[in-house]
């Protein structure tokens, strides 16, 4: 926008200029807009622009030289959890007192709080976050580093990334351009028609592969069809192929750590399918648990507010928010079975490859 649109070029380079993200725009006009309001935004929304520094929480001024872009027109960095100011509304303060980003927010509603703890949350993509505790890891195994979350003056805390391009959108591409499905939810009742896929997998790289293969010549294809192949397998492999990615990213991960996950949290839209869960938690051949809230987005800003104004005093408080009568789903199956499929899954993947 500097190089093509005047007016931002003349800002920026007369210092009027000011941009952020979502979070920056909404609290700017919360606490007054032109008139004053506050341009800020957290760590982890910071750490998405990609032009802070990790280990200091700062612009760098480095990469922002680079760029030709002024630090004077970028917000202030905060702490997730603070009371940043007040929303007026008649005669009352409302406290701004939590700043999140989309699945940071979900890690904090997960409870990630413990270093080796992850959340996977399925929406029309897919992201896991690992704890790694209060000192950035860069990874060797294709995950990226980013900012869990730092709550007031508390050590920050850090995570590794793995994000799937294609989840949820998958099921959606069934409903609208195969027609072989009405509404989203009848991707269940289909898949649960046939007890295996009969030996069809489907790589749903429809713009490239994300995390850990980045492939961006990668394409889709279902391979495995024969004269055999029926509807339901196709629904059932779509269903599948979220999981074995996820199982990509989580061998990552244990790589990287050096300590194999033994659980997984999870949230998200395809998470309210029994039958997505029970194939995950057999391809992963650990328990996956499921809150019964699942809007945990929602709730971790909440949490981020709640402990900036006192609601709770510690994250010990926070034990038993959103615990009681979690799904647990364990392995069905055995390891070498899971094994088996998942080397056959990556056989497809392969495939995938060189296409564009």
């Amino acid at each position: 926008m500097i190089e093509n649109v005047p007016a931002v070029k003349d800002a920026h380079e007369n210092d009027t200029l000011l941009v952020g993200t979502v979070d920056t725009w909404l609290i700017w006009n919360l606490t007054g807009g032109i008139n004053g309001g506050l341009h800020i935004t957290d760590v982890t929304n910071a750490s998405r622009t990609m032009f802070m520094d990790l280990n200091t929480l700062e612009w760098n001024q480095q990469i922002l030289d680079f760029f030709n872009i002024k630090k004077s027109c970028l917000p202030r960095i905060c702490s997730s959890s603070e009371i940043y100011s007040h929303y007026k509304i008649r005669d009352t303060e409302i406290p701004i007192a939590g700043i999140l980003g989309d699945q940071q927010a979900a890690f904090v509603g997960q409870k990630c709080f413990k270093s080796g703890e992850a959340k996977n949350t399925y929406g029309t993509g897919c992201f896991m976050l690992f704890n790694t505790g209060n000192t950035p890891f860069f990874s060797k195994s294709g995950l990226l580093t980013t900012v869990g979350y730092k709550f007031g003056n508390m050590p920050t805390v850090y995570a590794l990334e793995g994000s799937i391009a294609v989840a949820g959108s998958a099921i959606q591409w069934l409903r609208d351009n195969l027609g072989i499905i009405n509404e989203s939810k009848d991707v269940n009742t289909l898949a649960a028609l046939t007890p295996d896929t009969g030996g069809v997998y489907f790589v749903t790289a429809f713009s490239g592969l994300y995390a850990p293969y980045w492939r961006d010549d990668a394409r889709g294809c279902i391979v495995g069809i024969t004269q055999y192949t029926r509807k339901e397998h196709i629904a059932r492999a779509t269903l599948e192929a979220t999981c074995f990615q996820t199982r990509a990213i989580l061998e990552a991960m244990n790589n990287d750590s050096g300590h194999p996950l033994t659980y997984l949290k999870v949230d998200g839209g395809m998470t309210a399918s029994d039958l997505c869960m029970q194939i995950q938690a057999d391809l992963l051949g650990i328990q996956v648990e499921r809150p019964m809230m699942r809007e945990t987005t929602a709730l971790g800003a909440a949490i981020a507010a709640g402990l900036a104004v006192g609601v709770w005093k510690s994250l010990n408080d926070l034990d038993k928010v959103n615990s009681d009568d979690n799904d647990l789903f364990k392995p069905q199956i055995s390891s070498n079975d899971a094994t088996q499929r998942y080397q056959l899954w990556q056989k497809a993947v392969e495939k995938s490859f060189d296409w564009a």
